[in-house]
């Protein structure tokens, strides 16, 4: 089975370097999947930037790449006591809770951490109003605070936000003077460096930087066989009925390779819910778009795609592809795995 990713190893690595160069005290993002390209790849690439230290998003991945990287190692996820427990000194926890400060004390003295506040986003974190307390009970623990960490949302007007979260710092006894910060623009980034001249502004970044140019890649699946079909007949795990005459296509790429898998998405204004309408429509009777071009166009799924392979349908007419023959693949990179990645 065949599908596989290519990367221009030089217009992404290009990329990569331009994004560091724009963005100071940049903090690579190295979590889940490895944005598709898997997460040894993303770290040894942290590395050949020469960058001191990465983000990852949970101990099992921080144990992990600790190594497959010679800097210092952030997890995004909030430390509790059901935690893995990673020893190392290279490691930096984050602490969200007042009650988890001393057991994470207890646990590994003189730990270092950031502090997460609960921005807007209301996922993780300490409420403004309960800083100055951390700030007394990480003094008292003995725990290294570096720095102040803020996940804001993807909306785009972050800067107000982020400002108050700033001023928050000065006035609440954490001994730091660093914030890492996420999605933010470089503008916005340098208009608070302008303002808040004594701070360190650290940027976290996973999508924009690995995934900044997907022209860089191109996706392939490997048709596996092909056969034809009339309308009527029946086939696949469902027997279903085929909707017209023409062939069907064995083509690499199923579940296991996040073929046919949809997170929900936030879906606004009346052009997207007409969309999304008229996409549940669609899958109400049976019919569901293929990531597949073939000919040209984008063709549908015969059923839903199998764990390693999925079945699409090409109408008579169109031109058939040969069995050994590849053809372009859209994926989401965030749920994407390959068979191999290669680099031109």
């Amino acid at each position: 089975m065949a599908f596989d990713l290519e990367i221009r190893a030089a217009d992404w690595r290009a990329h990569l370097a331009t994004t560091h160069a724009a963005l100071p005290g940049l903090v690579p993002v190295v979590k889940g999947n490895g944005y598709g390209l898997g997460r040894q790849r993303l770290a040894r690439e942290a590395g050949g930037l020469g960058l001191d230290l990465i983000a990852v998003g949970t101990y099992e991945e921080a144990d992990e790449l600790l190594g497959a990287f010679t800097g210092d190692v952030q997890v995004l996820t909030p430390w509790r006591p059901f935690s893995r427990r990673v020893a190392d000194p290279r490691l930096v926890h984050t602490l969200g809770r007042l009650e988890d400060i001393p057991a994470l004390a207890a646990q590994l003295p003189g730990a270092r951490v950031l502090v997460e506040i609960e921005t807007s986003m209301a996922r993780h974190g300490f409420d403004r109003h309960r800083l100055t307390e951390a700030a007394r009970t990480l003094a008292e623990a003995g725990l290294v605070v570096e720095g102040l960490a803020m996940h804001l949302p993807m909306t785009g007007g972050n800067l107000d936000e982020a400002r108050m979260w700033c001023a928050v710092l000065e006035t609440s006894a954490l001994e730091t003077t660093t914030v890492f910060c996420s999605h933010l623009t470089g503008p916005q980034l340098e208009q608070l460096r302008t303002e808040r001249p004594q701070l360190t502004i650290r940027p976290r970044v996973g999508t924009g930087l690995w995934l900044g140019r997907l022209d860089a890649f191109s996706v392939r699946a490997t048709v596996m066989d092909v056969h034809t079909v009339q309308r009527g007949e029946r086939i696949g795990y469902r027997q279903g009925r085929v909707p017209r005459a023409g062939h069907v296509l064995v083509i690499a790429g199923g579940t296991s390779h996040g073929i046919g898998l949809e997170a929900p998405r936030a879906v606004t204004g009346v052009a997207g819910r007409g969309k999304a309408a008229a996409k549940g429509g669609l899958a109400a009777a049976g019919l569901a778009l293929s990531p597949f071009t073939i000919d040209g166009k984008l063709r549908w799924f015969v059923e839903p795609p199998h764990m390693q392979a999925s079945m699409v349908l090409l109408p008579e007419g169109a031109t058939v592809p040969a069995v050994g023959d590849t053809v372009p693949a859209q994926v989401r990179y965030t749920i994407a795995s390959f068979d191999t990645i290669r680099e031109a």
